[in-house]
């Protein structure tokens, strides 16, 4: 292994982290509904549980509505409950051919408690990062002591890493402010 592997080691981890960040964003609601609200919504879709998403159409009509328009209108009932039992904050309304879901706007006081999330989400990606660094300067300093590398290829590889690592949560703190103005966003 090459003081080059290690680096690629501490970008491909580091990504990874940046991911998972993203992922965790997806379930921040913001001033804008989104379709994610219900992703994780089973139907029983003759005695299989489905994903919403496969048994009906899900549109974010606007801002605050979400619009769930079933392929067989016979799983209206089905869907209905489904999305009552997910607990997501708001009740469906059934017109017979469709499900809409109104979501209130938002209040500032929850717009806050969202960015806070959002900074959460951000230091736990941080933290992640920071232990990528840790395990990549451990196998530079292992090499060192197996005399694989010299003292100043060891200082050279600790402080590349050291820069990969900047870089990373910079991108974090990039991410995180973006969000924060896309949930603060009226």
């Amino acid at each position: 292994m090459e003081l080059s592997e290690v680096y690629d080691y501490a970008r491909d981890h580091m990504q990874k982290s940046l991911e998972v960040l993203k992922k965790d964003f997806n379930t921040l609601r913001t001033g804008r509904v989104t379709t994610a609200v219900v992703e994780g919504i089973k139907v029983d879709y003759y005695g299989t549980p489905t994903p919403l998403n496969q048994a009906a159409s899900v549109v974010a009509a606007d801002a605050t509505t979400i619009v769930i328009s079933p392929w067989d209108k016979s799983l209206l009932d089905e869907i209905e409950r489904a999305i009552q039992e997910a607990n997501i904050g708001v009740n469906p309304n059934n017109d017979g051919e469709q499900i809409k879901l109104f979501f209130p706007p938002m209040t500032v006081e929850q717009r806050e408690a969202e960015a806070k999330k959002a900074k959460q989400f951000g230091e736990k990606a941080k933290i992640a990062i920071r232990n990528v660094r840790r395990d990549a300067n451990d196998k530079i300093k292992k090499f060192f002591k197996e005399k694989l590398i010299t003292e100043d290829e060891e200082k050279k590889g600790l402080e590349e890493v050291q820069k990969i690592t900047d870089e990373f949560v910079k991108k974090v703190d990039e991410l995180v402010k973006q969000k924060e103005q896309e949930i603060m966003k009226v």
